[in-house]
């Protein structure tokens, strides 16, 4: 499982001219599940989301999590995170997981992250979106649970 955050001053989620999800000061995060990601995938982004200090403290430096300065999150689902591009030009996203599974485990993620005390918003699974973001630094970390040895639990 992949989840590339970026934090934000602001970012809001447009589907068919409507914003569907919008927050102010935080995080948004990309989230790409690829097939075999399970419960222990998701806990572990859940934990590093939640906790990965890349707010900056009153001497600027990068020390407060999310939750420290009661900031937002705005989860939007990414397959394309799963692309393979090691042959020719067209992307492969064979490592991609099914819709169903996906949706799963994407909605599960914003139950759990909306559960850690967080202000959580979330994109449109599946749904064409226009992602307005204002990345603020910028600051824009990826983070791969295949990083964790003992990660798959179906």
């Amino acid at each position: 499982m992949k989840a590339l955050l970026q934090r934000v001053s602001g970012a809001s989620v447009v589907v068919k001219d409507t914003t569907v999800a919008e927050i102010g000061r935080g995080m948004l995060v990309f989230l790409g599940v690829e097939k075999e990601d399970g419960v222990n995938d998701l806990e572990y982004l859940v934990r590093k989301i939640g906790g990965l200090r890349i707010f900056g403290d009153a001497a600027e430096k990068m020390n407060l999590s999310v939750k420290d300065i009661r900031g937002e999150v705005l989860v939007v689902s990414q397959f394309t995170l799963g692309a393979n591009c090691r042959k020719g030009n067209r992307p492969s996203f064979d490592k991609a997981e099914g819709p169903a599974r996906a949706e799963e485990l994407y909605l599960e993620m914003v139950r759990r992250l909306s559960g850690d005390g967080l202000r959580v918003a979330a994109g449109r699974f599946g749904a064409h979106m226009k992602v307005h973001l204002v990345n603020d630094g910028p600051v824009t970390i990826m983070l791969d649970s295949a990083d964790v040895s003992s990660r798959r639990s179906l």
